[in-house]
Formats: C-alpha cells, structure tokens, sequence
C-alpha cells in the first residue's frame, strides 16, 4: 500500500487582544477551506491558534486568565471548524489552551482524523519563560505563570501512519524528536510563536529564523520523519513574531516554505514510506543506538561538569 498524506501547514498572522473566538475560528475556516481546496487530507494550525498569544502579559486575575482558556474541545465557539473538517473529510491538528475539568492548565493540542473522531491530545513538556513578573522585559513570556508541563511525547495511529506533536519550545531539544522517534514516528506536527526578540539574549534575535529550521530540519533527519511547523506570526499586539512555516522531509530539507508572515496555507505531499529510506539506513536505532553510553541523559536534569584531577 502505497502511503501519501498530502498536508496543510495553515499559518497564521496576529490575533488581537480583542479578536473574538468566532473571528478566529472564521478565519481557520477560510484556511481549511483553501486546503481542502489544495487537496490537503491534513491541516497543521499553530500553537494557541484562538487567541492572542496571551503570556506576553503577567495577568493576575483570575477571571481573565480562564478566559483565555477552553474548557472543553470542541466546544461551542470550535464547533463549527470540527462539523466543517468532518464534512469536508480533512483532518486537522490545532493549539489551543486547555482547562480541564479538575483544574490544570496546559499549553496543548488536539489532532483530530478525517471522520471526526479525536486522535489524541498533547500537553506542551518543555514550558519556557518564567513565573513572575519580570519588569525589566519590554514584554513578558510568562508561560510558566499560566501552563503546567505535559509529561510525555505519544505516538499515535493516524492517517495512516505513526504521528507525533510537539509545541514550540519542545522543537529545541533534541529529546522531543528522540523520544518520539523511538515509537516509530513518521510525522511530527509542531505549532508555535516565536517573538522575534529574545530578552535574555538578544545577540540571538538576528539568528531566529535559522534556530527554527536548523532544530526542525535536524529533527526530521536524525528520526527519519516529516516535520511540519506552523507558526502564528506578524506584528500581533506590538510584538514582532517569527513566522517561517514550513514542510521538512526525512531528509532534513525543506519541501515547502511559507513566504508571508500572515495567513497563509502551504502545502506538500508526503511519502510516509519514504521515511524507511532514513530508518532502515544512518538511524536504524536497534542496530547503532548503544542505550548504555546515554545513560546522562535521563540520570541528570543540569550540566555538570566531570571531575577535576584534584578530586579524583
């Protein structure tokens, strides 16, 4: 059988403050319904696609915090783009910020087939910024004010294949395409937004766009899978965001790239079997992984250095 998913990477430009949900879920209609136009079977949104990228502010009270967040998925504001996808026959994969029932908060996504029905859901692991107000920023990034971290990177039975998310910051580190490389992964979906200024930092401004690629392109490689990465991008609410949408083949190369920074859909057809040519070859893992030599990896959370000579 011969597997070719053809996919939608659906970026996106600013979301307002103001914007209400039923004029963000119009828009990701409008992108769903181009890619259904385009012969997507898939559609890839970015990360939190229904609202502002809200952690940019410290925001204390409680009633406006929950308002950024969904309770539940669909729910009345998101119905329409699930009853439209299944009518349509695409799937689609979406960010969004997720409440639960007893209380947590997680950066999330949802990935939803061609019938409707709910893949699974995944919870951002790696949660950047920090958990305080932070002044001296020209603006904050305090996801870890308002998001817990996920705890594991699934694979899941979908379209045909074995398919991975993961959430911006998770496409840095190499752990995220590793651990779901070791689950057969064939395809990982990776929604972000990215400011275009790193306070910390900000030497590494000019160098964004190359960070974004280079940790996706890798990625894709060193595991033998596609790499799809949508970005909210623009000028949203003062802040300058990367956007930089693109399609990444087991090979490590790109085979589609968006050229806007606002709403646009990009497409690409993959060959999931074409995945084996880097599985089977370079990172056949049973074969050339030594487990035994990596055991630093999850024995010890912080860089430390080995021992000097005195203390030997």
């Amino acid at each position: 059988m011969v597997r070719h998913l053809t996919i939608a990477a659906a970026q996106m430009g600013p979301v307002g403050r103001h914007d209400s949900r039923d004029e963000v879920v119009d828009r990701l209609l409008a992108l769903l319904h181009e890619s259904h136009q385009r012969g997507a079977e898939l559609v890839v949104f970015p990360e939190l696609a229904l609202t502002t990228f809200f952690p940019r502010w410290f925001i204390e009270d409680q009633a406006e915090i929950n308002s950024w967040f969904e309770a539940e998925m669909p729910g009345p504001d998101t119905k329409p783009l699930f009853d439209e996808a299944r009518r349509l026959g695409v799937g689609f994969c979406l960010g969004y910020a997720e409440l639960t029932p007893d209380g947590h908060r997680y950066n999330s996504q949802i990935l939803v087939e061609r019938d409707g029905s709910t893949v699974g859901t995944y919870r951002k692991v790696h949660i950047p910024g920090h958990e305080h107000d932070e002044p001296w920023r020209p603006f904050q990034h305090a996801e870890r004010h308002f998001f817990e971290a996920g705890e594991e990177f699934p694979v899941w039975h979908a379209f045909e294949g074995l398919v991975g998310m993961a959430i911006c910051n998770d496409r840095r580190w190499p752990e995220t395409y590793r651990v779901m490389g070791l689950q057969g992964a064939e395809l990982i979906l990776i929604g972000y937004n990215t400011p275009l200024y790193y306070a910390p930092d900000p030497q590494q401004n000019a160098l964004q766009a190359f960070h974004n690629h280079l940790v996706m392109q890798a990625g894709a490689y060193q595991n033998g899978a596609y790499v799809v990465g949508v970005a909210k991008g623009g000028l949203e609410e003062g802040v300058d965001s990367l956007a930089h949408t693109v399609i990444i083949a087991p090979s490590g190369q790109i085979q589609a790239q968006a050229i806007t920074t606002g709403d646009e859909v990009v497409v690409a057809r993959a060959d999931l079997d074409y995945c084996r040519f880097y599985k089977e070859t370079l990172f056949d893992f049973d074969r050339y992984r030594i487990p035994e030599a990596y055991r630093l990896i999850t024995a010890r959370r912080g860089a430390e250095p080995p021992p000097t000579v005195d203390t030997l």
